[in-house]
């Protein structure tokens, strides 16, 4: 997202990160170049899009997935304007609206949507699973208050979801996670879960960015929701938005499927560790 959000989930673009996603609105404008309904060859269903086995989690596990940015924020610009502590002494912009594909598709919907497809998944195999957010129409919440989401539900894990929004001729997905860590949950399972997730998308045929971070994973000091976590969180980019075949698949009900699956998949990995 090289429009940037805010915290959501990382840079530039459409995080709240830097170098390329959803956290500025600006780069989130809509045109007629590229449509959502093209095919690709990254659309060919393969074996590895499939989940494994299904293995039940443990009893009371909780998984918090945090849909980033809301349907509601490029509406009330003072609200996610309003600063908030970063993490690490800093603050940093409550939200931000996130990128689109060029045809119109929107990051908070992609979020939604494949968010609601993990949290079935996860639910049928016994996790309990809490929303940062309850829809798509309304705004926030802050990057601090997803932040502490993790701990308030008493979680396993916290899972963020994106897609970027840098230039068109970089592609591919990456995890974040929180470094330098702050705290013993950063410190060691933040990483196993990015790696879990990481491995997971590439299972399903998915491959790493090519533009940011190094084999899919992408240290970050400059995501609130990640630095503010004192449970284990990650947040996943899935694609690039602004990439004609990957705007292709983000904007496609089985795409949404097949990063549902890889990312329920990472999950399950972590928890069976």
């Amino acid at each position: 997202m090289q429009l940037r959000r805010g915290d959501d989930g990382r840079p530039g673009a459409g995080t709240d990160e830097q170098p390329g996603r959803d956290e500025h609105p600006g780069d989130c404008r809509p045109s007629s170049t590229t449509s959502p309904a093209a095919t690709s060859p990254a659309l060919t269903p393969s074996p590895a899009a499939t989940l494994r086995p299904r293995v039940a989690a443990a009893p009371g596990t909780v998984v918090v997935l945090d849909p980033g940015h809301n349907g509601g924020n490029a509406s009330h610009s003072s609200q996610i304007n309003r600063q908030v502590p970063d993490g690490r002494g800093g603050t940093k912009p409550c939200n931000t609206t996130g990128t689109s594909t060029n045809a119109g598709y929107s990051e908070h919907a992609f979020a939604w949507d494949v968010a609601q497809r993990v949290r079935a998944a996860l639910e049928q195999r016994g996790v309990h699973v809490v929303m940062t957010r309850s829809g798509d129409q309304g705004v926030g919440p802050c990057v601090d208050e997803r932040g502490a989401a993790g701990q308030k539900a008493g979680a396993a894990a916290v899972v963020s979801i994106h897609a970027d929004g840098s230039a068109a001729g970089n592609r591919g997905f990456h995890v974040a996670y929180s470094s330098p860590p702050l705290n013993d949950a950063q410190r060691g399972p933040a990483l196993n879960l990015s790696r879990d997730l990481r491995d997971a998308l590439q299972a399903g045929n998915f491959a790493a960015s090519d533009y940011i971070g190094r084999d899919g994973l992408s240290p970050r000091p400059d995501l609130a929701g990640l630095s503010l976590s004192t449970v284990p969180a990650a947040l996943v980019e899935c694609a690039n938005m602004r990439n004609a075949q990957e705007a292709a698949l983000v904007s496609s009900a089985e795409g949404r499927a097949r990063y549902a699956a890889a990312i329920t998949d990472g999950i399950m990995r972590f928890l069976a560790r």
